[in-house]
């Protein structure tokens, strides 16, 4: 018995310890900018402290229960989700923050859909790969069908803006679609359509532009557009080693802007050092190599499927945030799993772990 759980429960203390990571790092990344913002200097703390917590049981909750169970919701999930997403694009309804409306307000909690897509459409391509894995050769069967959808979803995100979500839900069907067998071919073209239409996007909105340019060129314009990546090189190259000391860093005073959420990991760097940085980097390899696991010991095509979507939004959205803040990606705005602050993305993530721990208990049973 002890062999068979292993797995599952190494998979749930790798995520806890990040999420333990997550809530220091943002008391610590936050604390001076919530003391000026709200005179509270556990404002973000307290908010990211109870999702972190509601996030757990859910982990828990979901780990114990069969996830086969996740046919049933398939196709209701992803048709709400839709929903939710063109509610959005109402004028008046949606909360705006940062010039992009991706959040329904209710009360004092808010909730970015979009977060949940990524779920959403994992579901849904798992369960249909699983029905219809002898026909994913075929384009019309195995292969429109989805693009469709996935067009579906990627167009009221672009329209937000969110075009870093866009594209990593993208690269997530894409993932799937050569795992379940559909023709190389066929991902060719439609890769090239993408990056046309990427193509397009970037150079029709100015700021998009200057994002591409500060990638390639941050000191070009270092007090506006390449200020927020300098900041970050400042970050992890002040910490050197072994790194300032937790609480000790520097670029968080008001030099990095937002660095409790896209930009936590140079905080991370800058306080922990070489050595704090690799071991996020090691965790976060070591979660994709246990849901490549899950997806190699599922019991049916349903599992792998699921594992390799859950798998692939985790590392997938890992790989890009770590690649923004190291210069090595244009700036993308996504959040760092189970780090950065965000509810919604954390509890999304906390449930596609539970999900992959479910997979591997059941795996052999």
């Amino acid at each position: 018995m002890p062999d068979r759980l292993w797995p599952g429960r190494l998979l749930v203390g790798f995520t806890v310890s990040l999420v333990l990571t997550g809530v220091v790092m943002v008391y610590s990344a936050s604390s001076i900018m919530a003391e000026e913002r709200f005179g509270d200097t556990f404002f973000f703390l307290k908010r990211h402290a109870v999702f972190a917590l509601i996030g757990i049981f859910i982990m828990l909750i979901v780990a114990k229960t069969d996830y086969i169970n996740i046919r049933k919701i398939a196709c209701p999930a992803l048709v709400f989700i839709f929903f939710l997403l063109l509610i959005l694009l109402i004028p008046g309804v949606g909360t705006e923050v940062g010039g992009a409306t991706r959040w329904l307000r209710f009360g004092p909690l808010s909730f970015q859909p979009s977060e949940m897509a990524k779920l959403a459409v994992i579901f849904f391509f798992a369960h249909s790969f699983s029905r219809k894995h002898e026909e994913m050769k075929d384009f019309k069967k195995g292969f429109l069908p989805y693009i469709t959808v996935l067009l579906l979803f990627d167009v009221p995100l672009i329209l937000q803006p969110d075009f870093g979500t866009a594209m990593t839900i993208t690269g997530i069907a894409m993932i799937m679609l050569f795992v379940a067998g559909s023709r190389l071919s066929y991902m060719g073209i439609f890769s090239a359509f993408v990056a046309m239409a990427s193509y397009i996007l970037i150079s029709g909105a100015e700021y998009r532009v200057k994002r591409i340019l500060s990638f390639l060129d941050p000191w070009s314009d270092p007090h506006n557009t390449g200020f927020q990546i300098i900041q970050s090189f400042l970050a992890f190259g002040s910490g050197g080693m072994l790194g300032r000391g937790l609480g000790e860093g520097r670029q968080k005073l008001f030099y990095l802007p937002e660095p409790h959420t896209d930009f936590i990991l140079p905080v991370i760097g800058e306080e922990l050092g070489f050595i704090g940085v690799t071991a996020v980097i090691l965790i976060f390899a070591a979660l994709v190599i246990v849901g490549i696991m899950a997806a190699l010991k599922a019991r049916e095509r349903f599992g792998t499927y699921l594992a390799i979507g859950i798998t692939s939004m985790i590392g997938l959205q890992a790989v890009i945030n770590m690649g923004v803040v190291m210069g090595l990606l244009p700036t993308k705005g996504l959040t760092l799993p189970f780090i950065s602050y965000g509810g919604t993305s954390l509890v999304a993530n906390m449930i596609g772990v539970g999900i992959l721990a479910s997979i591997l208990a059941r795996g052999e049973s």
